[in-house]
């Protein structure tokens, strides 16, 4: 869809790494809660870590989307770490300056599709069962989230008809998916 609008593609997790790199723990742990070693903590609450990291980088999303506003440029910013709440915002912002803003979650929460996808993506990292689970139920949280601000939520799969579901209900601006 990016390349169809000619649109530029803003990698979120880039934006994420730049900012950890000019930032500290001490100054902002909200953005530092996974520096250390967190392979011991209970999954509930890499979780609630994970979400809180999220919520963290909001300022940075808006920073992006209140950049992308000054240019004619079309832009996609995708990333994990976008929360429903800055899309919101960031869809209010476009309309209050006459621009177009859309956002659409996409939704995956079954753990073995998900560790099925990190075993294709990261052959040597070996069974992630437990990573996946928290991805699932960050999905699930995100989903939750996107609906409560009335933003679309489209289901990862059938892969092959995703790009015409994302299209639908970017342009029905309905919820897909639980």
């Amino acid at each position: 869809m990016a390349e169809e609008a000619k649109a530029f593609v803003v990698e979120f997790d880039d934006v994420v790494a730049a900012v950890q790199a000019v930032t500290t723990a001490r100054g902002h742990p909200g953005l530092h809660h996974f520096d250390g070693d967190v392979s011991r903590l209970a999954p509930a609450r890499v979780l609630e870590l994970q979400i809180a990291t999220a919520r963290a980088l909001d300022p940075a999303l808006l920073g992006v989307v209140r950049n992308r506003l000054t240019v004619d440029v079309p832009a996609v910013v995708e990333g994990d770490y976008l929360t429903p709440a800055a899309a919101a915002i960031a869809v209010r912002e476009g309309a209050a300056a006459g621009r177009a803003v859309r956002a659409v979650f996409l939704h995956e929460g079954d753990p073995g599709q998900i560790a099925a996808n990190y075993a294709c993506r990261e052959p040597d990292e070996g069974d992630q069962a437990e990573r996946a689970g928290i991805s699932a139920a960050y999905s699930r949280w995100l989903a939750g989230q996107a609906a409560s601000h009335g933003l679309p939520v489209v289901e990862a799969r059938p892969w092959p008809t995703l790009t015409a579901r994302v299209r639908q209900a970017l342009n029905q601006g309905r919820t897909d998916a639980a």
